[in-house]
């Protein structure tokens, strides 16, 4: 589904990855784990499109097509979603507007009529039931009030209303308590299935406790230098990551 080959990119002047090379499958999960400032967001955002950084050697193929001269919404278009770390607030756009406006732009890029007001209502019911959310937030400006933790799920819920073919989840365990924690992670475990691949990016092994991921990745100036099963979370949890660091060094 993704192929990440020696990709290079940089913020300014300054190169933040530097040779990563990454495949995920359908039906995976890969986890990134990785100290402040190793490049996990910038990867994030280099795969979403983000047009604050430039890519200045490597390619990204998803689905067999290199998307690196893609915008973020043709991206978008073809299943690659962004749950952000620090989600941003919309005042004055309903929940359920910016919504129905990016399902039914999604519909149309491929080939689809718009849903129906009956339909889009129905569906946002349920999505909205199955990240534990009120009703009364699909009125609601986007994120304009909510909590941290209400941000995270009004992102799963974002994601299950759009159902992507690759998520892409920056730190979404981040400032929540147990209970937000347990949604936004059970809630993305649920989304998944063997069509779809997820990359979770997270300083900590809490998040994949609910999302079991089929590989972990630590990155470190902007390289990977380790891959292994789920056990290695728990060991970075108990060690750190200097451990990791020095085998590398």
């Amino acid at each position: 589904m993704l192929k990440i080959t020696n990709l290079h990119a940089k913020i300014g002047d300054k190169e933040i990855l530097k040779g990563i090379n990454l495949c995920v499958k359908a039906g995976e999960i890969h986890a990134i784990m990785g100290p402040n400032g190793a490049g996990k967001s910038t990867l994030a955002a280099t795969l979403a499109g983000r047009d604050n950084l430039e890519v200045t050697s490597g390619s990204i193929i998803f689905q067999g097509e290199d998307i690196l001269s893609l915008s973020p919404e043709e991206r978008s278009w073809k299943g690659i979603f962004l749950g952000f770390q620090y989600p941003v607030d919309i005042p004055g756009l309903s929940n359920a507007a910016f919504m129905k406006a990016a399902i039914n732009e999604h519909r149309q890029q491929q080939g689809l009529e718009p849903l129906s007001a009956a339909s889009f209502l129905k569906m946002v019911k349920e999505k909205m039931a199955f990240v534990e959310m009120d009703s009364s937030f699909s009125s609601r400006a986007v994120n304009v009030g909510f909590s941290g933790g209400e941000k995270k799920r009004n992102e799963v819920f974002q994601m299950a209303m759009l159902d992507p073919r690759l998520a892409i989840l920056d730190e979404s365990d981040s400032g929540l308590d147990v209970d937000a924690l347990r949604i936004v992670g059970t809630g993305v475990s649920k989304l998944h299935h063997p069509d779809n691949a997820a990359i979770v990016i997270t300083h900590y092994q809490r998040l994949l406790d609910y999302i079991v991921p089929d590989f972990i990745h630590v990155l470190y100036k902007g390289r990977i230098i380790k891959t292994a099963g789920k056990e290695l979370a728990m060991e970075i949890e108990e060690r750190g990551y200097d451990w990791i660091i020095n085998e590398e060094e």
